[in-house]
């Protein structure tokens, strides 16, 4: 009775076997003993930056452009921005200051439609330089390096072309000790805008 049995189970696994193999064949997929990777599903972001809502200027206000993520890439957008009251320029640390907070606010609904998100948060802040700084220092409330890598990207390349980097459109960045922070050079190069998670390890040393 046990070969009986033995025979039966083992008869009965192979038309089993034979089943799935004929449904795998009728659907058009072929067997496999190893997982399949398709990759990741294709993105719908057009990553276009809108030309409306916050970059509209108003009294007081000045048009000024801020790098927000797009599908792992920092880009541009337009928005205003309040850089003072002053009829004097604004100091670097005072457009920094502006620019940071723009970067910190959620993306517009236009924004977000094409793809923009920020990965910056609004514990970060910035002062101007510390006792024997260069002019152009500014010092965050963190390390530079302890920041994810996507903030500190959109952070250097948004103040890379203002007043906010020094004459070779570098940003100088440090932590609050100025004396445990050292100052580092930060460039957002092509290389930064297409892969952001080589801004933490891209700092030079400032002599």
């Amino acid at each position: 009775m046990s070969a009986r049995w033995s025979r039966t189970t083992r008869t009965a696994a192979a038309l089993l076997t034979g089943a799935v193999t004929l449904l795998a064949a009728g659907c058009g997929i072929r067997g496999t003993s190893v997982p399949v990777d398709a990759g990741p599903a294709p993105s719908r972001a057009s990553c276009r930056a809108p030309e409306s809502g916050r970059s509209a200027e108003a009294a007081g206000r000045v048009s000024v452009r801020v790098y927000l993520l797009c599908t792992s890439r920092v880009l541009s957008v337009s928005r205003s921005a309040r850089l003072t009251d002053e009829k004097a320029p604004p100091e670097p640390v005072q457009v920094a200051r502006a620019l940071l907070e723009q970067l910190e606010q959620p993306p517009t609904a236009e924004e977000t439609a094409a793809g923009f998100s920020t990965a910056v948060s609004d514990w970060v802040s910035v002062s101007g330089p510390a006792k024997d700084d260069p002019d152009r220092a500014l010092r965050l409330n963190r390390p530079p390096e302890e920041l994810q890598s996507f903030a500190l990207a959109q952070i250097v390349c948004t103040f890379a072309d203002t007043t906010a980097a020094d004459a070779d459109h570098k940003v100088m960045l440090g932590g609050p000790d100025s004396e445990r922070d050292p100052l580092k050079r930060y460039a957002c190069t092509e290389e930064m805008r297409r892969h952001p998670e080589t801004a933490v390890t891209s700092g030079v040393l400032v002599s």
